[in-house]
């Protein structure tokens, strides 16, 4: 397949490469003078989860190909786009008059109505899925990794088309395994308020090694999503397994399972250090995910005290 990643960022280069190296030709859109400013090759210092749960380590440098053009009529199977939820309407607004006969893999978290978000993309051509990896920059060394599982899910439709099905095949022959979501417009929604919750947990202790060691924050972290949870229900999703677990299971006992999950050398933990690490997740943490949910629970009359409580950390 020939495949044009969206941005030389963390996620495009992390599946570019993996994708690469399953046979498929890969391509890099990047702004124009950013060529120069990326160089030929990229470092990579990253772990691939699809051979071990710890990841296996990869080092040295990727040979990768940038260009910054991209013709109506440009031969591209498959263009995946990884951005910001915040540089979604940016991406989409460039692609719309250049997305030719291409497939158009939405590879990232999304707070908008997702159908709404891409209404100027052609429907049938849009698939949706989610990443498992992650990380960060240090110059021109690529810090991070990503795990075995890939998500795809159903937006109006979207997964019941052959487009939707060669996706599928593409990353379970390059050796990722699929979970499929009924429902990803409140599969994303729930991902976005995990995050917010997440990163002001983040915030509040100072390192996400910090947050994981500590029962009582991670509890904390637990209440700030239950707290958002009703924001997702009136945007008018549901809040499926993951909302009602959080509703439901005493903050404590899921508190105590996450510091099991997250203490000690596992390649979830690895990947959240390296984006600290490199400075990634600063941008993420203090100006996007809590900021926008507050955002929209204010819109909507939703009563988030905690979250406003944390204000002044995220603005």
């Amino acid at each position: 397949m020939k495949i044009l990643m969206f941005g030389r960022g963390v996620i495009t280069t992390l599946y570019g490469w993996a994708l690469e190296k399953a046979g498929n030709d890969v391509d890099f859109y990047v702004r124009p003078g950013r060529t120069a400013d990326f160089g030929p090759s990229v470092d990579l210092d990253i772990r691939d989860g699809r051979a071990s749960r710890k990841g296996k380590p990869v080092k040295g440098p990727w040979p990768v190909t940038l260009r910054e053009d991209l013709e109506a009529d440009h031969d591209y199977d498959l263009i995946i786009v990884s951005v910001n939820h915040d540089q979604l309407d940016t991406a989409v607004d460039f692609l719309s008059t250049r997305v030719g006969g291409a497939t158009v893999l939405i590879f990232n978290n999304v707070w908008a109505d997702p159908a709404a978000a891409v209404a100027r993309l052609p429907r049938k051509q849009v698939v949706w899925g989610f990443p498992g990896g992650g990380g960060g920059y240090s110059d021109n060394t690529l810090h991070g990794g990503f795990v075995k599982s890939v998500f795809l899910g159903d937006v109006d439709g979207s997964s019941r088309t052959d487009r939707h099905r060669a996706v599928r095949e593409l990353f379970t022959t390059a050796g990722f395994s699929i979970s499929d979501v009924a429902d990803f417009r409140s599969w994303l929604w729930f991902h976005v308020i995990l995050d917010a919750g997440i990163m002001v947990g983040w915030l509040r202790m100072g390192s996400f090694d910090a947050l994981v060691r500590s029962r009582r924050a991670l509890q904390e972290v637990v209440r700030l999503v239950r707290e958002m949870i009703p924001v997702l229900k009136a945007k008018g999703g549901t809040s499926r397994l993951g909302g009602a677990a959080a509703t439901y299971i005493p903050s404590g006992l899921i508190g105590f399972a996450m510091h099991k999950l997250l203490t000690g050398d596992n390649l979830y933990t690895f990947i959240m250090d390296q984006a600290q690490a490199t400075g990634h997740i600063d941008y993420e943490a203090k100006a996007i995910y809590p900021r926008d949910v507050l955002a929209d629970a204010r819109r909507l009359g939703v009563s988030v005290p905690r979250l406003e409580g944390n204000e002044p950390a995220f603005t």
